[in-house]
């Protein structure tokens, strides 16, 4: 696939792409004689990969790492368990903050509701 023809799959500009590969967030993508970006599956797996951790909130420092103990090859194996979890571990933290926000956000607006029926609202900050 083209790099034009991966932005369109994967909702994802081709600067982005490009940017992805310049900084180590994918490997280097596969090329054509000419030069010109060819993903295969390989690289579009990297691809829907960098994207989905992205929007996940994982920090680009971390994926970078995650790539070059890929291509550093099997003895990094614990590295990249170890790299992976700790990056669940920060999106569980997340998610809870986000879980009890939700919640006090939940209450108020079932104050509110109950004000816009009563006409009238009982502060509680």
């Amino acid at each position: 696939m083209t790099i034009k023809e991966v932005s369109e799959a994967y909702q994802i500009t081709t600067d982005t792409l490009r940017y992805y590969e310049r900084v180590g967030m994918i490997p280097a993508v596969t090329r054509t004689a000419g030069g010109i970006r060819d993903y295969q599956e390989a690289d579009l797996k990297w691809v829907e990969l960098a994207k989905c951790m992205r929007s996940a909130g994982l920090p680009v420092e971390a994926m970078i790492q995650y790539v070059r103990l890929y291509q550093e090859g099997d003895a990094t194996i614990p590295a990249r368990l170890q790299l992976l979890v700790e990056q669940k571990e920060n999106l569980l933290r997340q998610r809870s903050q986000i879980d009890q926000t939700l919640a006090r956000l939940n209450d108020k607006i079932s104050r509110y509701e109950v004000a816009v029926r009563n006409g009238k609202l009982t502060w509680d900050p």
